[in-house]
């Protein structure tokens, strides 16, 4: 059987592996978004196991591995491999107004899906407005709050 030798195939995966070297982790294509009461944030990670992924939360800070591999069997000969085997690395500093005890995480079809709850003390609120009497003073001589002269 005759193959075809493409010359301009083997120039660009020597480029490739010169211009754009592989060494570490790689980082997740990510999309963050507020719905409500929480935010959203979903990162492709196609061809992962879901058992792969670690998600942890030390104080504000939120990392997601996650590792990809190749089964290769004994006796395979490899005809062209251009999917490799990778890990991924994703930090994010979540800030004080987040609700990192109910951080909850789906996969589904390659997409990872991270609900991060907005926490109660940052959600906006309303202040009540008390009325007071008419005939009982709003406040006594001791209870005054004095502007500061600059």
């Amino acid at each position: 059987m005759a193959t075809a030798y493409d010359p301009f195939r083997d120039l660009d995966r020597v480029a490739s592996a010169l211009f754009e070297p592989r060494r570490g982790p790689r980082r997740m294509p990510m999309d963050l978004y507020r719905d409500g009461d929480h935010y959203v944030l979903t990162a492709d990670l196609p061809g992962i196991d879901p058992g792969s992924v670690d998600i942890d939360v030390d104080g504000q800070l939120l990392t997601i591995r996650a590792e990809r591999t190749l089964a290769a069997g004994d006796g395979v000969k490899w005809i062209t491999r251009e999917r490799e085997a990778a890990s991924f690395l994703r930090q994010l500093n979540l800030g004080q107004g987040v609700d990192t005890e109910r951080i909850s995480a789906n996969y589904t079809n390659g997409v990872l899906s991270v609900t991060i709850p907005v926490s109660e003390k940052a959600k906006p609120r309303k202040i009540a407005v008390e009325q007071s009497d008419a005939s009982t003073p709003a406040s006594t001589a001791g209870d005054r709050v004095e502007p500061v002269e600059q």
